[in-house]
């Protein structure tokens, strides 16, 4: 037997999951058109510029968890570790003519050097969307109520909480980070490495540790929602007016942040403690920074990412499983005429399987272990037996009107 297994981090996504995961990821596509988002996919490698500028040189992501290597002519590249970077490079590349607002839905595998636990690998699959081009406040409640439709559409919008945080403006925030700052100056000796690696370049991320040394600095440290300014307080009044309005529920956490520069104003996560610890299925932010950042023109934008495999484990197994009609020949002389008949069937829309090998005991024995609706024996007639797998009652059918009878095992 091979010895040879998957990389740590991977697993292979056999069909049963599969299909939760096709589940997941067609439940959302849907959900978002509806509120008129267009599907798009960048490539799995980019430049590794692309995640350095965007997520910061001193984000985990990119000293500790990044995949990256050099193609055979030195150029630096990364497999993508998160979806809106490379949004937004395109955005740049192909889009920045377009009419504004652009509305982009995104789905396929990611990639980070993390500790494997249970929804995440070291490859794992998002989908998420982004809007572009909108600065004003509706623009965060439609993404929000959308991304909380899509979690109602896969039955668990009753096992998730909406966390909601404002981060302010560029004004209010530079003030909030002085005063941060010279907070946990005098908590130096009690912050990890990491933390003191962040203090002078991106202090708002140290209010994201895990660590309990950091966790217990951090306890008493200044909050940004009271330092908001005039404008960013009336930002965050009609988010939350809007999100009442379209009936989506909150709870306020002003401990949600996000480290980096061009995030602004709204920070949120959908959270559920159905997968042990409480856990984040869904997460975004509006970055009216990040495409300017990246040397396109000042754009605002919001978007979220979900990981496909946590909601995978919340849903269970998806209702509407396609079940086949096994075409059974009644003996040899019959063989033909069953390949012919799969193929007509199959062009008719039906879901077929043909048995290979086997007596006509054992073809329905293996039909009914397979989860067949119904069986169709031929035996070189102008008719066919037809069987219903669930009752085991059994039908002459005429082969000119089997299609017509067939239509109730679709």
């Amino acid at each position: 037997m091979s010895d040879l297994k998957p990389p740590r981090g991977t697993h292979d996504i056999l069909p049963e999951e599969h299909r939760r995961h096709r589940h997941v990821g067609e439940t959302a596509l849907a959900v978002a058109n509806l509120y008129g988002f267009e599907e798009m996919s960048t490539p799995i490698f980019e430049s590794i510029d692309v995640f350095r500028r965007t997520l910061g040189e001193t984000s985990d992501v990119v000293t500790k968890e990044m995949y990256d290597f050099e193609d055979k002519k030195g150029r630096k590249l990364a497999l993508r570790p998160e979806g809106t970077a490379g949004v937004a490079r395109a955005f740049i590349s192909h889009m920045r003519s377009k009419p504004l607002p652009l509305k982009l839905f995104y789905r396929g595998p990611m990639f980070r050097y993390e500790r494997s636990q249970k929804g995440r690998q070291r490859q794992f699959h998002q989908f998420g969307a982004e809007l572009v081009g909108v600065a004003e406040p509706l623009g965060d409640v439609e993404v929000i109520a959308m991304a909380a439709q899509i979690l109602g559409a896969l039955g668990i919008g009753d096992k998730v909480t909406l966390q909601l945080n404002t981060l302010g403006d560029v004004e209010c925030r530079e003030g909030y980070r002085t005063k941060l700052v010279e907070y946990l100056q005098d908590y130096r000796d009690d912050l990890s490495e990491d933390s003191l690696a962040r203090l002078e370049r991106n202090p708002l991320r140290i209010l994201d540790s895990k660590v309990e040394g950091d966790r217990a600095a951090i306890k008493g440290a200044p909050r940004l929602t009271d330092h908001l300014n005039e404008a960013s307080t009336a930002f965050f009044e009609d988010l939350q007016a809007g999100l009442e309005i379209a009936g989506v529920a909150y709870e306020l956490n002003p401990g949600l942040v996000r480290g980096l520069d061009y995030y602004c104003h709204t920070a949120f996560e959908f959270v559920t403690d159905t997968l042990g610890a409480q856990g984040t299925v869904l997460a975004g932010g509006r970055y009216d920074g990040l495409i300017q950042l990246m040397g396109g023109p000042a754009t605002p934008g919001i978007g979220w990412a979900a990981g496909v495999e946590r909601l995978s484990l919340m849903i269970g197994e998806p209702a509407g499983q396609v079940r086949a009609i096994a075409v059974i020949p009644g003996g040899e002389d019959t063989r033909s005429q069953a390949l012919s008949l799969a193929q007509q069937l199959r062009r008719g829309g039906f879901t077929i399987d043909l048995g290979y090998t086997g007596n006509l005991k054992k073809r329905l024995n293996r039909a009914d272990k397979a989860g067949a609706s119904a069986a169709v024996i031929l035996k070189g007639q102008d008719t066919a037996t037809v069987r219903d797998m669930e009752t085991g009652e059994q039908t002459d059918v005429a082969l000119a009107g089997l299609e017509d009878h067939l239509q109730q095992y679709r």
